[in-house]
């Protein structure tokens, strides 16, 4: 997926760091703007043992985005990876909070600190 895809609502941009795939999200994440990460997710499983979801430019995340998240997640680890989450905080990281899936994902303050650590 090209950098920036997406509407003018959400978007998604994928770049390899030090052997991980990151995926930068910003904007909205709701069901009409979730195509875009579910193609770049798709495309990104496989492509390394380590996926990090940077969210710290998400304004919004709903139960489709978090939907997406962990299905992403169950095809990485079957692929022998793992996926991880950087950046959450206001109103996503409180959903994540509310709904448990903070305790699902590995979650990190910054994508710096998610390359740094060997969660496993």
């Amino acid at each position: 997926m090209e950098p920036g895809k997406g509407d003018e609502r959400f978007t998604v941009a994928v770049r390899a760091v030090d052997g991980a795939v990151v995926l930068s999200l910003a904007g909205e994440l709701d069901h009409d703007t979730a195509g875009p990460l579910r193609g770049a997710l798709d495309a990104a499983v496989g492509q390394g043992d380590r996926l990090v979801v940077d969210m710290s430019g998400l304004e919004f995340c709903d139960s489709t985005g978090l939907n997406a998240l962990l299905h992403a997640r169950l095809s990485v680890q079957e692929a022998g990876g793992r996926l991880e989450l950087a950046g959450l905080s206001g109103p996503v990281a409180r959903m994540f909070r509310i709904t448990g899936a903070d305790g699902v994902f590995p979650v990190h303050t910054d994508v710096a600190q998610a390359l740094r650590s060997d969660h496993r």
